[in-house]
């Protein structure tokens, strides 16, 4: 399993099994717990009456999904299906008063991490306004790297994130690794010069 500061929510827990297509959980439904990924990719997304789904972001191993419906304790604004084979543990409020109790610090990382996802998906609001290229550093930039700097998504999840095209992404992202912003490769992207992409994202 791999371990971070989520892990202590899923130790000694009964493991779900999701298979790709697989619903993990649905919009409008009662939150009674969120999950913790232990390995695979999960599609968090919202669905229009007419059928339409937006792409909200797409959670990878380590990271939790579904705790905001959980905490406000109002119905899910989201769905969440399993992209690949995932396994996920669930947390409910029994477990994660047992976990606070003994990890008091935790609680206020998942309030930054709360307020870090509010203002990713406050993107989709306003960065419809955006054209392509902003939208794509403001997804940049709101993403955590992992310990060696990397970046972990594709050009696929950033498209669907933000609304363009593969196409699209492939092409800033080689604009902005021609300026230094970035460094691009082969399952390779790595935010090199935050305060430029900062700097590009304010001016007009």
């Amino acid at each position: 399993m791999l371990r971070n500061i989520w892990t202590t929510l899923a130790d000694g827990q009964p493991i779900q099994h999701k298979e790709p297509g697989q619903l993990i959980y649905l919009q409008e439904t009662r939150a009674e717990c969120f999950y913790y990924i232990i390995s695979g990719t999960v599609k968090c997304y919202i669905s229009s009456p007419e059928g339409e789904e937006r792409i909200l972001t797409l959670p990878h191993a380590g990271e939790l999904i579904g705790e905001a419906a959980f905490f406000d304790q109002q119905p899910r604004m989201s769905s969440a299906m399993a992209v690949t084979k995932c396994e996920l543990v669930a947390v409910d409020r029994q477990r994660l008063e047992r976990v606070f109790a003994t990890h008091p610090g935790l609680a206020i990382a998942m309030l930054e991490d709360l307020a870090r996802r509010v203002r990713l998906l406050s993107g989709h609001v306003d960065g419809e306004f955006l054209q392509a290229d902003k939208r794509i550093a403001r997804h940049l930039l709101a993403l955590i790297p992992e310990a060696d700097g990397r970046l972990r998504c594709t050009h696929e999840e950033i498209g669907s994130s933000v609304g363009v095209s593969r196409v699209t992404v492939s092409r800033v992202l080689g604009e902005f690794d021609r300026r230094g912003w970035v460094q691009t490769g082969y399952k390779l992207l790595r935010l090199l010069d935050r305060p430029a992409l900062e700097r590009f994202l304010r001016d007009e």
